[in-house]
């Protein structure tokens, strides 16, 4: 039996979030802009024990199951960010410019609670978008949208180039 205060055996892994001990690593590095082997060293230290020490509040590890799919998602939400932010500025712009607000119930079919932090991130980062409610009860991100004319197809936008990716990324 675990006692309230004393975390369960996988808990206590010395290396329990290993993608974030690499990435802790890796922008320590970027901050030194150095490779020598006292930073390299700093380095492996602050990525070792910074997430050891932070574990209780981070939960559960998250596992990528496809990193190929990881990948593709990175490039495709600049991508989209990319292109939002010129879609977005042309509606500002343009003195004739006749937005359409709107709010848009996004279904999920994401289980794992990180995709569907990610997948509300993503909407927010995305200019023209902002994910406002995500509710773990109805399955579904509420989204407000700067100009949207079609609530489904903005919908069905977002689960086919986003959720579909996470859910071979993270189930």
């Amino acid at each position: 039996m675990t006692s309230r205060h004393t975390p369960p055996p996988a808990e206590r892994r010395w290396l329990a979030h290993p993608s974030l001990s690499v990435l802790l690593a890796a922008v320590w590095l970027l901050l030194q802009q150095s490779l020598h082997v006292s930073q390299l060293l700093a380095a492996a230290l602050f990525g070792l024990v910074v997430p050891g020490l932070v574990h209780r509040f981070l939960g559960p590890s998250v596992r990528v199951r496809r990193l190929d799919r990881a990948l593709q998602f990175g490039v495709l939400v600049l991508w989209d960010i990319v292109v939002s932010n010129l879609v977005v500025a042309r509606l500002v712009l343009s003195p004739g410019s006749n937005p359409h607000p709107a709010w848009v119930r996004v279904p999920l079919r994401l289980q794992h609670p990180a995709a569907m932090t990610l997948l509300a991130s993503v909407i927010t980062m995305t200019p023209g978008t902002v994910s406002c409610v995500v509710d773990e009860h109805r399955r579904e991100i509420l989204v407000h949208a700067l100009d949207c004319r079609d609530a489904e197809a903005l919908a069905r936008q977002i689960a086919d180039r986003y959720e579909r990716l996470l859910l071979e990324i993270f189930e």
